[in-house]
């Protein structure tokens, strides 16, 4: 039986090959480590969330979520940063677990907004959002950055 959760300290060393295989799928290079893990998971000032799918003690899937704000608006939302299920186990309802799971999850913080973005290759996460009820939104204007 599936079960969707939130990630433990203990689920590092199977979540680490998970997200380097959503890296390879986009042709990057994984280089975040237990300890990056550890920090922004675990640490005294989470950065993220992530939620894993698992069955018996095997994950199969995670979905990484970051907060999100309309600060003048008084909104929490969340974005869904990593969605990914591991090659042997698509096609299982796995990732639609694990959005709805995310979805409960950033209703539970007071989320009113949930957001996702797909590669433009990617035809079927396309087809699958809009199923889910997801609308496009549209490009926010010109974004920058700069290394810190």
């Amino acid at each position: 039986m599936l079960h969707v959760r939130p990630a433990r300290l203990q689920d590092i060393a199977q979540l680490l090959p998970l997200i380097a295989g959503l890296s390879e799928h986009h042709g990057d290079n994984a280089t975040v480590t237990e300890t990056d893990l550890q920090r922004d998971l675990f640490g005294p000032h989470p950065w993220l969330h992530v939620l894993v799918a698992e069955r018996g003690e095997k994950l199969l899937g995670y979905a990484a979520l970051l907060p999100l704000a309309q600060f003048q608006f008084g909104k929490r939302g969340m974005d869904l940063h990593h969605l990914f299920t591991a090659a042997p186990h698509r096609g299982q309802g796995i990732g639609r677990a694990l959005i709805k799971a995310a979805q409960d999850f950033a209703r539970d913080l007071d989320c009113v907004y949930f957001t996702v973005g797909t590669h433009a290759d990617n035809l079927r996460a396309q087809a699958i959002y809009p199923a889910l009820g997801f609308k496009p939104a549209s490009p926010h204007g010109p974004r920058f950055y700069t290394l810190l």
